[in-house]
C-alpha cells in the first residue's frame, strides 16, 4: 500500500526567490532579485560572536531569548517609539522575522478565520495563513503608488476577520505607512477583536526623511498586536536568521506556548554578541541614510536605461516598470533578463495570489556599487533596454 501525504499547501510550489536564484546561478547572472547584501558586515560584530563562542556561550539560553538582549531591545524601542515594553513578558527572540510572523498566526488562527493581507505581499503570508486553516482575504494596493484602499478594507471586514497583516516599509514596493493610514486602521479595528500582525523587519531602512510609524508608537493599536522584527536586515547578516516579536504580555504568553514546542530557543553566541553590539545606536540610526545613498546611486545609473522607477521610501528594493521596453509578462521578461542580460530580478506578479501583470520588476539595490555598475552595464548591452541613441 502506498502511503500518501494530503498536502496542507497543495497550491504551493518552489518560491520565486529559489527559482530565480537557481536561474541566476545557472546563467552566471548578477543576482539583484533576492534581498541580501553582498558587502561585508561589521567586523566588530563578527568578533563579538567569535568571542562569545570562545567564552563558552554555546549552550541553550532562555526560551524567550537572552535576558540581556531583551533588555537592550526594550530600551531601544522605548527610545525610538516611546513604548514601555517589559523585556520579561513582552519580547521573544525568534529564528528570523518570518518565523515570528508564522508563530503569531499559528497562535491566533482557528479554521475558517479570515486574515486581510495587502498585495503585492511578502510570499510567506499566504501559506502561513493557509497552513493554519485560515482564509486569505487579499486586497490589492493601489497601483502605481501602492497605497492601501481603506474603504475596501472596511467592506471586507466581517465577523470572521481575525487579523490584518501590515508591512512597513513594504516588501516588495518600498511604500511606507502614513499617519492617515494609522487613523484609518484605528477606525476599522476599534471595538473589534481583530488582531494586527505588523511586519517591521525594514524599520531602519527608511528614506527621504520619512518616519517609521511602528505600531509600537500607538498603545491602542499595540494592545492587539504582534510586532515582528529582524536583526538580519539591520546588521547585514540575513543568513543568521535571528529576529524577535514584541506583543503585550497576554498575547505573548500564548505565542510562547507555540514557540517553546517548535524552535524553543535560538542561536546563543549571536544573542550574546548582539546584546553588546546593540548599545551602539549609530549602527542602526545611520542605516537609512546608508541605504538611501545606494538607492539613489542605483536610480542615477539606471537613468541610462528605458526602465521607469516607481516611488520607494524604504526597504532593500526599488521597483521599475518596463512598459517602454516589452509587452511580455513579468515572469517571462524576468527570465529573459537572466538569460540574455545576465541580471536577475523578481517579477512583482509573484507577490500576488493570482498574478497581476503591471510590467514591474523588483531590483535589490543593497549591493556594492561595483555590483550595481556591472548589472546596469549588462542591461545596457541589451539593445531594447538602452535609453541612449
Amino acid at each position: 500500500m502506498t502511503t500518501n501525504i494530503q498536502s496542507k499547501l497543495p497550491a504551493a510550489g518552489t518560491t520565486i526567490f529559489t527559482t530565480m536564484s537557481a536561474l541566476a546561478t545557472k546563467h552566471e547572472a548578477i543576482n539583484l532579485g533576492q534581498g541580501f547584501p553582498d558587502f561585508p558586515m561589521n567586523e566588530e560584530l563578527l568578533s563579538l560572536v567569535y568571542k562569545s563562542m570562545q567564552d563558552g556561550h554555546n549552550q541553550y539560553v532562555h526560551m524567550c531569548g537572552l535576558p540581556a538582549l531583551r533588555e537592550g531591545l526594550a530600551e531601544k524601542v522605548h527610545s525610538l517609539y516611546n513604548a514601555p515594553i517589559d523585556p520579561e513578558t513582552d519580547i521573544t527572540i525568534t529564528p528570523g522575522g518570518t518565523y515570528a510572523i508564522y508563530t503569531a498566526l499559528t497562535t491566533i488562527l482557528q479554521p475558517g478565520d479570515e486574515v486581510i493581507i495587502f498585495e503585492p505581499a511578502y510570499d510567506s503570508y499566504i501559506p502561513n495563513i493557509e497552513i493554519n486553516g485560515g482564509v486569505v482575504v487579499a486586497i490589492s494596493l493601489n497601483f502605481p503608488d501602492y497605497k492601501i484602499n481603506w474603504q475596501l478594507v472596511k467592506e471586507k471586514v466581517n465577523a470572521k476577520t481575525k487579523a490584518i497583516i501590515l508591512n512597513s516599509p513594504h516588501n516588495p514596493t518600498g511604500s511606507v505607512l502614513e499617519e492617515s493610514d494609522i487613523e484609518s486602521l484605528r477606525d476599522i479595528v476599534k471595538d473589534t477583536g481583530i488582531f494586527i500582525i505588523s511586519d517591521e523587519v525594514y524599520e531602519h531602512l527608511i528614506f527621504d526623511e520619512k518616519k517609521h510609524l511602528s505600531i509600537l508608537r500607538y498603545p491602542d493599536l499595540f494592545e492587539r498586536s504582534f510586532v515582528c522584527f529582524s536583526f538580519g536586515k539591520v546588521y547585514h547578516c540575513t543568513g543568521w536568521k535571528l529576529g524577535y516579536c514584541i506583543a503585550p504580555a497576554a498575547l505573548m504568553k500564548e505565542l510562547r506556548k507555540v514557540h517553546q514546542f517548535n524552535c524553543f530557543t535560538c542561536n546563543s553566541p549571536i544573542q550574546y554578541a548582539l546584546a553588546v553590539f546593540l548599545k551602539q545606536k549609530e549602527q542602526y540610526l545611520q542605516l537609512g541614510s546608508f541605504l538611501q545613498k545606494k538607492r539613489d546611486y542605483f536610480k542615477t545609473i539606471m537613468q541610462e536605461t528605458k526602465f521607469i522607477p516607481l516611488t520607494t521610501h524604504g526597504s532593500y528594493f526599488q521597483l521599475y516598470s518596463y512598459e517602454n521596453i516589452s509587452d511580455e509578462s513579468e515572469n517571462d521578461f524576468a527570465v529573459r533578463l537572466i538569460r540574455e542580460a545576465g541580471v536577475a530580478t523578481i517579477p512583482v506578479s509573484a507577490f500576488y495570489k493570482n498574478a497581476v501583470n503591471n510590467k514591474v520588476l523588483r531590483f535589490c539595490f543593497a549591493k556594492k556599487e561595483t555590483t550595481l555598475d556591472e548589472a546596469v552595464s549588462r542591461l545596457l548591452k541589451m539593445e531594447m533596454i538602452s535609453g541612449i541613441g
